[in-house]
């Protein structure tokens, strides 16, 4: 614990929700206390502040504590010193100061003028200086976007950055339009901004100024774009808010003619000015400001007669306002007295005949009113808008504006959530939304920016943005926008309709609030900034902004010009344009760098000096600022330069050498921070993860009070003048001695001794290579190995390392020891990273075997490392633990101080490594990168050729061996690899081969060798171990390394003579921890390796872990019998009395806090009672308590697996535990809470998803439950033993199907029978003897007719009913009633068609109905109704399956119609009919949930059917898109299941394959790559090839789907036979990555070469003239093969051997002379081999594989009008198609979207800026987007190649995690 002193700062809790700074302070007496920065004293939890918040910083970047509340303090600190402007990276935070600073002058626009942002302190004009040299040097368009609340100083921002700009520019400027510019802002104040009670001059509608510029850097014009006026501000204000500033100053400022003539008072006699109750605003002179107002129109170049005008409307407005309507309003706005007060008192409307008018209520007339009001006042600003543009982008309204630069200035209302928000808000607030996602992906695009400046990979993370509120706002269809637009144009539309289709649209979306009654008018949605609750009352008044036809026309027939005018232009609905303006908004800041600045105010009350820390923080959350600190926390938030690094915590370094100047940064880096995972250093900075440097601030706060200790305790020395150097020399010695005993010692020496020796390079190993420290007395002895070396290559053996090495090796390789390291690895490789990997595997395994010295640590400093105090974990109930199973040893646990121990090759692998650390890492790259096994033997084996170092030749066997007992070779090198162990040294060779063949049965490890292993590698003997009874005996066994848990568990049966083994599982325990490794075949050694590493996390030597073995029951049967194995029962009881009396098993009354258990002695004694008695057996009593547990703790006896449920009947949480027992299956959430508890007899069928990610599917009468889960094999197999056991030893059973044959049993279906069991009963058997429970007769049953309930307890009626087994039952919940026919007859077959459907759902549908009842096709097919008409049946079935392949919902009315017709239908060629249409439509879609075990149960009852159990199997595929191919119709009225089509490949050869209903592309494409023998068929694609185009087909649809939709008639009305559409299907490569050639021969030349040889023709790769020749001679014996003869004929050949472009390069004559001369010189090669050498040569270009398309481009001036577009694996290339060269390369990441129409193709490239890429093609451009969005949804795998090995280390071992490529360093 660290005391803290006096005058520290600390972080305490707050009721704010952030916690704010206190500093320690003492009394006179000694106490400590804390108060905070209001002076108030504190008693909370609290954690240290990091120093930068102590005393503020300039740069929130630099802030140690990078969160909210160091960002609140930070700000607090810097208002108190009255400093407005802080930055946060280059986004500027401007805090209202209400006071006026002398910071604006001249002065300091020349201050701040070319000097870069941060070299001076933060100000607005840094800002503006960084747009304006951006903008001039980088010629690029620029934005500042001020955002903020009102009143928080956004309007003053922007009008300073206008000044800055006016400033810098006029001085190269001779024109008036900065002035103009300038002007522009009073007026559109005037006009737009009021006074509220937040801010005095409030603007009122968002403003974008966007400033253009020449290339010089001088204005040259703007223009303004306004957006949503606060219309509503004209007619009602709140209290102590004004109207527009306007009014007020055109009262006061206008002459006493001008008021006569407009007969206009004072502003409180108008009701439009007093609403609000406030007439004079503090601060303004409305009288100056009209002065001001008149003067900046004049400017502007406003007439007087527009003035006046303008006036005049003003007026108009306000004598509107007036209860009373003066005559003179008629005046002002010039119409006819009659037709105001008409259009104002009555509305006139259109009825079918005539128009009519109706007078309006005095209400009504008032809101007439202020519709005309609010009309007028809107338009006219939107006209003075315009009127301002006119003049200040008059010069560029006829120039291009791409000749000019721009600065963009957005002053837009924050983000507001008010007690009541109506549409206003929403806007306002979608605003803000689309704002913020374009602030969080510039601060994103800041992030990487600053990472690649220091040469970071950036790559994982991954940071989501507000999309989703986007698309519920605006994006997707339905959304909120679009459905307020939609209800405003339809007459009856209220805010009534409009809120309840928004609920029923969007209620399910995360991000909305439905309204919680009918009654409620309000929703709500989850902003960015938080929820925010709307009232939809009035959103349809507000978003028509509509007024009546007769105001119109009163309108156009005024007087008044410009009330005419503003009228003309009639606007789209309110959200419509809002909409239209902000699109466009945010596609000129696209376009733009942006700059922000987030203004904020301090307090609501307008005070200087008060800062509200609550309010400022809800501003933090609303700016967006919170979403900077998280996208900073995801990487490495705490920066720092070298120097100030070095300078803090060189307290931390174990060396006085600390020269900034001189010192190695990594070195010093690796000597303070060891674990370089959290942190980086690069060019100028140490970047760190906020964990990493609070244990480095908490390392140098200890280290800091340990020297004020220190020096202390000195001072005290020196002052008590003890001279006693002696005494210091000692206890120093101690000290030193002290700090080494936390490193396990290898051997004792004296302190003497220890002074002069060196610190060892790993103080946790007893290996520790070097001849530093004296090696350990070994007790086992080195084995001997022949003397003269192994000759291996030295026989004929066909399988021997010699050859293979021949056939195997790249480049000069031998197979032969050597003493450096492999330049490039053994054999090929795909993958870079395994590549870099087996370079470095080289080096570690020459290490391990001596062959090189270990290299020695950068210095002696970095050998050693802190050592931390380490304490055993604490006691804990077992209870969860037992629950969970392995929860206790997590792999991301382990290993987690030892997360330097590799880092690629760095500086970590640059020092001394013990032989276990050298295992590990060879090991480790094994199990995550299958593909290098093979290298790691190659290069083990090699090492042991000719190898003359005994030394090295026994530990490379070792390590041999120790591989063989991890992981096997692949086939490829285990027949070589057997044969070279064989012949290996008398002690190793049989040891080695029996390890091979006992990893190649039990298949490979998942962890690492254990220490243990090392040394039982070393001696070649078993491992011996105990596993401890639950009698106290322990059994003696001995383990090796692919020893499993069933192994050891059947050892122990077999020893103990143990005959009931079911359930009892192997236990492995550490310290206080324990967990099952069960009776399957995980390995012993895995679990052991797991507690090494636990010991090794916790400091300590893995050759002390106390782990030990023990044997327990686990799980019972439900059919358990305690007499049958006394052995069994006995060490079950023992077991329960141990559990009891450590209070492990207890009830769940205890659990649940109920009442407590009785005392255990008394338990024991009434447990035995009945045995002290003499009335029972000792055994019948261990029987009868064993029994009780059972059944009292069916928990205790559980199997625990951890599950995600991804669908299935709802329940409290998706991920929970499932705990299977001999009772049934529960889910439960911890060990207390149950959430679903399933009998057995509820389960209807169990299994593993065979497509899915480890999914079980567990089908119930509750319906079917979808779980993910790591061990789904597992759980699916248990499961299904368990139902299967149960059925096997029940006596009840439900019968299937009615039975009245004369000798059988009567019965009807579903009754319940209870069958006989006795000696006369075998499985065997095909009857049955049973007793019908309904009717109490016995008699034979055919056991095919019934179905045996997995229990074994008769089941209750509840649960009868629960166990639906017929249709009839399903008729009576989901079929419709019918007048007249009952149930039964209802389910029978009929030849009548129906009057209704069948399913009640569809009958209030009555388009969905219809279609129900036309499915007569079904009778017509069935032969049941007769046809008039002849029919084809592909026409039939296509009527039967079409509507519901396009409706769900008539799905399950088709299954029902069908199974219906087959009820009781005893016409056998309408039943084989039948059964052709339930195969159909088995094999297009499933039934419902609900229908899903009723067609089950029907199917299954009928077994004599061939094709129930078929269509039984194709239920569960996924629905298809198309009713049947005329293929599969054929194919089944023909009796066959078997479909077969022909697949054509690209070298002209073609086969046949099976296709079934249920086949999708991808499992054609796996089954054509299996038949051809492919490596792989990933990257291959199925084509379909008709007479107008080739389409690839897409992967996840159904084959007959897609042939399908290209094969229908292209005709309507037209019958055309789809056998009569011609096509092929073409298997060819789509996709080229990792394609080596020689490497998979049959790909070679089936694919790769046909597909790649025809485009070297056309010309579409650069290639020299020597290659040209090479490849032609190639080419040309790939024709003709050693047919010289054929010489003469090259000449006419050239087009088919040489590229078209280069033909004339050279005569025929001379081709042909180099042609014959290449030919010559490639003799005795074969007709495939010279195909593989052509792909060769060609696969070292950048072009191989690419996807060529030639396209017509004008978008791009330095490109060719014509260019070659190339798609492949590394991105998209415009080539010019002269001379080959490459124009420009996008990678797909850059690649933000792509279209493509007609011949057009269109692709937008960039991150944040955008920029298109426009291309006509005389091919269709969708193959070309159809390229480049295959590569694209693959392109992340293949940039993230390396990261399964890196998901398979950070999980399993973390310390790999630095883990790069493993390239050399």
């Amino acid at each position: 614990m660290v005391m803290l002193r006096k005058g520290e700062w600390v972080w305490v809790d707050s009721v704010i929700g952030a916690p704010i700074g206190a500093r320690i302070k003492v009394t006179p007496s000694g106490q400590r206390f804390l108060v905070d920065d209001e002076g108030k004293e504190q008693e909370a939890s609290l954690r240290v502040m990091h120093p930068t918040s102590v005393e503020g910083v300039d740069d929130m970047i630099k802030l140690g504590d990078m969160n909210e509340a160091g960002l609140l303090r930070n700000l607090l600190i810097r208002h108190k010193q009255g400093i407005i402007y802080t930055y946060t990276g280059s986004v500027l935070v401007a805090v209202n100061p209400y006071q006026d600073f002398p910071i604006y002058s001249a002065d300091q626009v020349r201050l701040y003028h070319s000097r870069k942002l941060g070299e001076l302190p933060p100000h607005i004009f840094a800002i503006a200086e960084s747009c304006y040299f951006n903008m001039t040097r980088h010629l690029r368009n620029q934005c500042c976007i001020i955002s903020g609340e009102s009143g928080a100083g956004k309007t003053e921002s922007t009008k300073l950055i206008l000044q800055y700009l006016a400033a810098v520019s006029g001085q190269q400027s001779e024109q008036r339009i900065e002035q103009q510019i300038l002007e522009s802002n009073p007026i559109l104040e005037a006009f737009g901004n009021a006074k509220t009670i937040r801010n005095d001059n409030s603007s009122r509608f968002g403003k974008y100024l966007e400033i253009f510029f020449n290339k010089d850097g001088v204005i040259e014009a703007a223009r303004v774009e306004q957006y949503l006026l606060e219309k509503s501000r004209v007619c009602h204000q709140a209290l102590e808010e004004r109207n527009y500033h306007m009014f007020y100053c055109m009262l006061v400022g206008i002459t006493a003619e001008e008021k006569k003539t407009l007969r206009l008072g004072d502003a409180k006699e108008y009701n439009f000015l007093t609403k609000g109750n406030c007439i004079v605003c503090e601060g303004r002179d409305d009288a100056k400001d009209y002065i001001r107002i008149r003067s900046a129109m004049k400017i502007l170049t406003f007439s007087e007669k527009q003035c006046q005008e303008i006036l005049k409307l003003l007026a108009a407005i306000l004598h509107l306002g007036n209860v009373c309507f003066e005559v003179f309003c008629v005046c002002s706005v010039q119409v006819e007295k009659s037709s105001l007060e008409r259009s104002l008192t009555h509305r006139s409307f259109m009825t079918n005949r005539e128009r009519v008018t109706k007078p309006l209520s005095s209400e009504q007339a008032s809101d007439c009113r202020d519709a005309l009001v609010k009309a007028i006042y809107n338009k006219l600003f939107i006209w003075i808008v315009e009127k301002i543009n006119s003049v200040i982008y008059k010069k560029l309204s006829n120039s291009p504006k791409s000749s000019y630069l721009s600065i963009g200035l957005l002053d837009i209302f924050g983000f507001e959530n008010f007690n009541t928000n109506s549409f206003e808000q929403l806007c306002i607030n979608f605003a803000n939304e689309k704002l913020q996602q374009f602030f969080v992906g510039h601060i994103f695009k800041l992030e990487q920016e600053e990472y690649l400046k220091e040469d970071i990979v950036w790559n994982n993370i991954n940071f989501s943005d507000n999309q989703n509120i986007l698309d519920l706002l605006a994006g997707k269809s339905c959304n909120l926008l679009a459905l307020i637009d939609e209800e405003s144009h339809f007459p009856k539309g209220s805010d009534s309709t409009l809120l309840n289709k928004m609920n029923q649209q969007h209620s399910r979306d995360k991000s909305y609030i439905a309204s919680r009654s009918q009654y409620d008018t309000n929703f709500g949605i989850q902003h960015f900034a938080g929820v925010v609750y709307y009232d939809s009352t009035g959103f349809l008044e507000k978003n028509r902004d509509a007024i009546s036809s007769d105001i119109i026309k009163m309108v156009e027939m005024s007087k008044n010009k410009l009330l005419r005018q503003t009228f003309e232009t009639e606007l789209s609905t309110n959200g419509g344009q809002f909409r239209q303006s902000l699109d466009s908004l945010m596609k000129a800041l696209s376009a733009c760098q942006p700059f922000f600045i987030r203004c904020f105010k301090p307090n609501n009350d307008k005070q200087s000096e008060v800062f509200d820390r609550e309010l400022c923080m809800r501003q933090l959350r609303y700016s967006g600022m919170m979403d900077t600190i998280r996208i900073r926390n995801l990487g490495y938030p705490i920066r720092h330069t070298f120097e100030e690094f070095l300078k803090r915590y060189r307290v931390l370094l174990k060396t006085t050498i600390c020269n900034p100047k001189t010192v190695s940064h990594d070195a010093v880096l690796l000597m303070i921070i060891p674990d370089s995972v959290y942190c980086r250093f690069h060019k100028i900075s140490v970047i760190f993860v906020e964990l990493k440097m609070l244990l480095l601030q908490k390392s140098w706060k200890q280290k800091r009070e340990a020297v004020i200790l220190l020096q202390a305790y000195t001072r005290g020395l020196l002052a008590r003048k003890t001279a006693q150097r002696m005494r210091n020399d000692v206890r120093n010695d101690e000290r030193f001695i002290f700090n080494q005993q936390n490193k396990p010692l290898i051997s004792f020496v004296t302190v003497e001794q220890r002074r002069n020796m060196p610190e060892p390079a790993d103080e946790t190993s007893a290996e520790t290579p070097g001849p530093e420290i004296p090696p350990p007395m070994s007790t086992t002895p080195i084995p001997s190995l022949e003397e003269d070396d192994d000759e291996f290559d030295e026989d004929d053996d066909q399988f021997s390392f010699y050859k293979f090495s021949e056939l195997n090796f790249q480049g000069n390789a031998t197979h032969t020891h050597v003493t450096q390291r492999l330049r490039q690895p053994l054999l090929p490789h795909d993958d870079e990273g395994d590549t870099l990997a087996c370079l470095t595997l080289s080096w570690i395994i020459l290490r391990f075997m001596g062959d090189i010295p270990e290299p020695k640590s950068l210095d002696t400093t970095s050998q050693a490392s802190s050592t931390i105090s380490h304490h055993l974990p604490n006691k804990q109930g077992r209870r969860l633990s037992n629950l969970v199973g392995l929860d206790q040893v997590k792999y991301s646990e382990c290993y987690r101080e030892q997360r330097n121990r590799i880092n690629g090759e760095g500086p970590t692998l640059h020092r001394p490594l013990s032989a276990l650390e050298k295992l590990h890492i060879i090991i480790g790259y094994a199990l995550s990168r299958r593909d290098i096994r093979d290298e790691i033997y190659c290069q083990i084996c090699k090492q042991l050729v000719k190898n003359k170092n005994r030394k090295s030749r026994m530990q490379g066997w070792t390590l041999l061996s120790i591989c063989l007992g991890i992981f096997p070779p692949t086939e490829l090198f285990m027949k070589y690899l057997e044969s070279f162990v064989r012949k290996g040294p008398s002690a190793y060779g049989a040891y080695c081969t029996e390890r091979l063949r006992r990893i190649i049965a039990n298949g490979e490890r998942k962890e690492l060798p254990c220490w243990i292993e090392l040394q039982a590698a070393k001696s070649k003997e078993p491992i011996d171990v105990t596993v401890t009874l639950m009698d106290d005996r322990t059994i003696s066994l001995q383990l090796e390394s692919a020893s499993t848990s069933a192994e050891v568990c059947q050892a122990v049966a077999e020893k103990t003579n143990l005959k009931d083994t079911h359930g009892f599982s192997l236990y492995i325990s550490l310290y206080d921890k324990m967990w099952s490794l069960g009776s399957c075949g995980k390995h012993v050694l895995d679990a052991v390796s797991q507690c090494e590493q636990e010991m090794r996390r916790q400091g300590k030597h893995e050759r002390d872990t106390p782990w030990s073995l023990s044997l327990r029951k686990e799980l019972f049967t439900p059919w358990h019998d305690c007499s049958e194995d006394p052995i069994s029962t006995d060490l079950i009881y023992r077991q329960v009395i141990k559990g009891i009396k450590s209070a492990d098993y207890t009830s769940e009354k205890e659990h649940n806090g109920g009442a407590a258990p009785q005392d255990k002695s008394s338990m024991f004694v009434s447990m035995q009672a009945p045995f002290n008695n003499g009335k029972q057996s000792r055994e019948s009593v261990k029987g009868e308590l064993v029994d009780s547990a059972r059944k009292e703790w069916p928990l205790h006896f559980s199997k625990f697996y951890e599950v995600t449920m991804t669908s299935g009947p709802p329940l409290p949480k998706s991920r929970f535990f499932v705990a299977v027992n001999w009772s049934g299956i529960f889910f439960m959430d911890g060990r207390e809470k149950r959430l679903l508890e399933l009998p057995y007899i509820e389960m209807q069928e169990v299994h593993k998803i065979r497509y899915g990610p480890q999914i079980v599917r567990l089908a119930t009468v509750r319906g079917d439950f979808d779980l993910r889960c790591a061990e789904a094999v597992e759980m699916a197999a248990l499961i299904e033993d368990t139902l299967k056991g149960l059925r096997q030893h029940s006596v009840y059973a439900l019968a299937q199907q009615d039975t009245n044959k004369p000798g059988m049993s009567l019965q009807h279906r579903g009754d319940l029978l209870l069958v006989e069991k006795d000696e006369e009963y075998s499985p065997e058997e095909t009857w049955i003897k049973a007793t019908n429970q309904r009717t109490s007769s016995s008699g034979a049953v055919y056991k095919d007719t019934v179905q045996f309930l997995p229990t074994l307890t008769r089941p209750t009626e509840d649960m009868l009913v629960e166990f639906p087994l017929h249709l009839i039952l399903f008729s009576s919940l989901l079929f419709g009633a019918s007048k007249g026919v009952g149930r039964e007859k209802l389910w029978s077959s009929s030849r009548e068609p129906l009057k209704q459907p069948l399913m009640k759902t569809l009958v209030g549908n009555s388009d969905l109905s219809n279609l129900a009842c036309n499915l007569l096709p079904i009778l017509k097919y069935m032969g049941d109704y007769p046809i008039k008409h002849s029919r084809s049946p592909v026409e039939l079935t296509d009527q039967i399956f079409g509507p519901a392949t396009q409706h769900e919902a008539l799905q399950d009315e088709i299954y029902c119609q069908i199974m219906r017709q087959m009820t009781s239908n005893n016409n056998r060629l309408s039943m084989e009919r039948g059964w052709q249409l339930m195969w159909l439509c088995s094999g297009l879609f499933p039934p419902s949930q609900n229908l899903m075990r009723h067609t089950q149960r029907f199917l299954e009852s009928r077994p004599r059917e061939p094709l129930a159990s078929v269509c039984l199997q194709r239920l569960l595929k996924k629905p298809r898109k198309l009713p049947p191919h005329l293929v599969e119709v054929d194919a089944i009225q023909q009796n066959s299941t078997m479909i077969f089509h022909k697949v054509h490949f690209p070298n002209d050869t073609s086969d046949i394959f099976e296709v079934a209903s249920t086949t999708t592309i991808k499992e054609l494409c796996y089954s054509i790559a299996s038949h051809l023998k492919l490596n792989s068929a990933d990257g291959y694609s199925l084509y379909l090839k008709t007479p107008n185009k080739v389409m690839s087909l897409d992967e996840e649809r159904y084959f007959f789907d897609s042939l399908r939709q290209t094969s229908d008639s292209p005709k309507k009305g037209k019958r055309v036979r789809e056998a009569n559409v011609p096509y092929l299907v073409i298997f060819k490569r789509k996709l080229w990555f990792n394609v080596t050639p020689g490497k998979d021969q049959v790909a070679d030349l089936t694919f790769h070469f046909p597909q790649e040889m025809p485009k070297y023709l056309r010309g579409n790769h650069n290639c020299t003239k020597e290659d040209m020749i090479t490849l032609g001679g190639l080419l040309f014996r790939s024709k003709v093969d050693s047919d010289r003869s054929q010489f003469v004929m090259i000449p006419r050949m050239l087009s088919e051997l040489v590229p078209a472009d280069k033909i004339k390069i050279m005569s025929p004559e001379d081709w042909k002379k180099h042609i014959i001369s290449s030919y010559n010189k490639q003799s005795g090669i074969t007709l495939q081999e010279a195909k593989i050498a052509f792909l060769r040569t060609i696969s070292s270009w950048p072009t191989f594989g690419c996807a060529f398309f030639e396209v017509k481009q004008s978008c791009e001036p330095s490109y060719p009008s014509t260019v070659m577009i190339a798609i492949s694996k590394q991105g998209v290339s415009l080539i010019n198609p002269t001379n080959k060269e490459l124009l420009v390369m996008h990678k797909f990441s850059r690649i933000l979207e792509f279209s493509s129409k007609g011949n057009f193709f269109q692709m937008t490239v960039g991150t944040l800026m955008k920029s298109s890429f426009v291309c006509e093609t005389t091919q269709v451009s969708n193959r070309l987007s159809q390229c480049i969005l295959f590569y694209k949804s693959v392109w992340p795998y293949f940039e993230s190649s390396d990261y399964e090995m890196k998901h398979f280390l950070t999980k399993s071992f973390p310390f790999f995690s630095g883990l790069r490529n493993g390239g050399p360093p």
